[in-house]
C-alpha cells in the first residue's frame, strides 16, 4: 500500500508568523480590531444615513420622479434582477404614486442599451413612453444620482433597486443632493443574490468616499429638460 505523498511545507520565510510578546499580540489584537472598524464604518454610515428612509411600493411616497438603477440585460432583455425593479415602477405608477420614470444604466456600446431595454418594458406594462426619460451615461450608482440632480433637475425622488443595493442607492443620491426614499424589491436568494450582498460590503468604502469628494460622473454635459416635460406632458401614450 503506497503511503500519501506529503505536501510541500512553505518555506519558513513565507509562513505567517505570531507574535511571541505579550506587547506584540496586543498590538495585533488592536491592529486587527482597528480594521474591522475600517470595514465596518462606511456600512454603519449608510445605516444611519437611511434609516427612516425605506419603503415599500405599498407605502411609498407621492412623488413626481422614480429612479431605477440598471442590473443588467440577458439578450439584450432586462435581467430578472432589473425586471423586478421596472415592476415595481411599473406599479407605482398605475397607482398614481409616480408621474415620471428616469431610467439611468449603461449605453457605453452600441450593442449594450440598457436604458433603451428598460424603457421598451415599462411600456408594454402600461407605463405611457413620454413619461420615460432615459439616463444613457449611468455607469455606477454615483454617476447615476449626480446626473439625476445636475443634469435631469431631480431634486426628490423614490429610488428602486434590490434590498441589498437600495441603502447605498438613497446615501449616495441624498449625498447628490436629492431627497430620496427607497424601495428595495423582492428578489430570490440566489448566487447573484449573494454576491450582490458581499459585493456591498465593499462597495460601502467607495460610496463613502464618493459621498466625502463628491467627485463629478464620468459624464456630465449638459443639463436636460427631459424631466420637466415629461412631467408636464400627457398621460396618455
Amino acid at each position: 500500500m503506497r503511503r500519501p505523498k506529503r505536501r510541500p511545507k512553505l518555506p519558513a520565510s513565507l509562513r505567517p508568523r505570531l507574535p511571541r510578546t505579550r506587547t506584540g499580540q496586543r498590538r495585533a489584537v488592536q491592529a486587527l480590531m482597528l480594521l474591522c472598524v475600517l470595514v465596518l464604518l462606511p456600512a454603519t454610515w449608510m445605516y444611519a444615513v437611511t434609516g427612516d428612509r425605506l419603503r415599500t411600493t405599498a407605502d411609498a411616497p407621492r412623488t413626481q420622479v422614480a429612479v431605477v438603477f440598471g442590473a443588467g440585460l440577458w439578450d439584450g432583455e432586462p435581467s430578472p434582477y432589473l425586471a423586478h425593479r421596472l415592476d415595481a415602477a411599473a406599479k407605482l405608477y398605475r397607482a398614481g404614486r409616480i408621474e415620471v420614470v428616469l431610467v439611468t444604466g449603461d449605453n457605453s456600446r452600441k450593442d449594450y442599451d440598457e436604458p433603451d431595454a428598460m424603457r421598451a418594458y415599462l411600456t408594454k406594462r402600461g407605463v405611457p413612453d413620454r413619461r420615460i426619460v432615459s439616463d444613457y451615461a449611468g455607469f455606477d450608482t454615483w454617476d447615476s444620482c449626480v446626473r439625476a440632480r445636475k443634469i435631469f433637475g431631480v431634486h426628490e425622488a423614490v429610488l428602486i433597486s434590490q434590498g441589498f443595493h437600495i441603502r447605498r442607492a438613497v446615501a449616495l443620491c441624498q449625498a447628490a443632493g436629492v431627497k430620496s426614499y427607497g424601495i428595495g424589491v423582492d428578489a430570490k436568494h440566489d448566487a447573484t443574490w449573494y454576491y450582490g450582498g458581499a459585493r456591498e460590503v465593499f462597495a460601502a468604502g467607495k460610496a463613502a468616499l464618493d459621498a466625502l469628494f463628491k467627485p463629478d460622473p464620468q459624464f456630465l454635459g449638459p443639463k436636460e429638460p427631459g424631466v420637466a416635460r415629461a412631467i408636464l406632458s400627457p398621460s396618455g401614450v
